[in-house]
C-alpha cells in the first residue's frame, strides 16, 4: 500500500464521492451553510471546469478519494483555484495531500502558460490560509482581482500567486 495519495485527472465515475466530500467538508467540518443545489459546478464538472486552461483533479487514496483541487479558466492567462478540499483524515504532514493537489494544479498552470493563480475562502478556514501564504500565495483585496474572477458568496478572503 502507497503511503500517499495519488493525484488523477477527474472521471464521471468521480463524482459521487467529490460531493460526499466537499459537503461534508463545507457542511459538518466547518458548518457553512450550503447545499449541493448552491454548487452547480459539481454536477458539471467536465464542462464547468475542465475547458481551456481549467482541470479538476481528485487525490485517490485506496480507491477512496481525499481530496480535490480545480483551476477555472477565467481568460487572460489567468485561472482561479477553486474547490480545494482535503479529508481531516488525510491533511498535514503524514500524506500530504495538499501539497500533492496543489503541486498538481500549479504544475498544469506553468504548462498552460498561466501567469497568475486567484482564489478566494472563506475566513474560517484559517489552516487553508497558512497553507497558501506558505506555498507563495499573497493576500489581496476584492479589488485587486481580475474583474473575471467569480467571487462566491462566502469568500471574503482573497489570495494571488505568479506563476514563474
Amino acid at each position: 500500500m502507497n503511503n500517499s495519495p495519488v493525484v488523477k485527472e477527474y472521471s464521471k465515475d468521480d463524482q459521487a464521492q467529490v460531493v460526499d466530500l466537499i459537503l461534508h467538508i463545507q457542511q459538518q467540518e466547518y458548518n457553512i451553510q450550503i447545499t449541493k443545489d448552491d454548487q452547480p459546478d459539481l454536477f458539471t464538472i467536465e464542462d464547468f471546469y475542465q475547458t481551456g486552461s481549467g482541470n479538476f483533479w481528485v487525490a485517490l487514496y485506496d480507491d477512496k478519494i481525499v481530496g480535490t483541487i480545480s483551476l477555472l479558466d477565467i481568460g487572460n492567462h489567468q485561472v482561479a483555484l477553486r474547490k480545494m478540499f482535503v479529508d481531516k483524515e488525510y491533511r498535514g504532514g503524514k500524506f500530504k495531500t495538499s501539497s500533492l493537489l496543489l503541486n498538481t494544479a500549479i504544475k498544469w498552470a506553468r504548462e498552460k502558460s498561466i501567469k497568475e493563480v486567484y482564489l478566494g475562502t472563506t475566513p474560517q478556514f484559517l489552516a487553508a490560509h497558512r497553507f497558501y501564504e506558505k506555498n507563495g500565495f499573497t493576500g489581496i483585496g476584492l479589488k485587486d482581482l481580475p474583474e473575471n474572477f467569480p467571487v462566491l458568496q462566502v469568500d471574503k478572503k482573497f489570495y494571488k500567486y505568479l506563476v514563474d
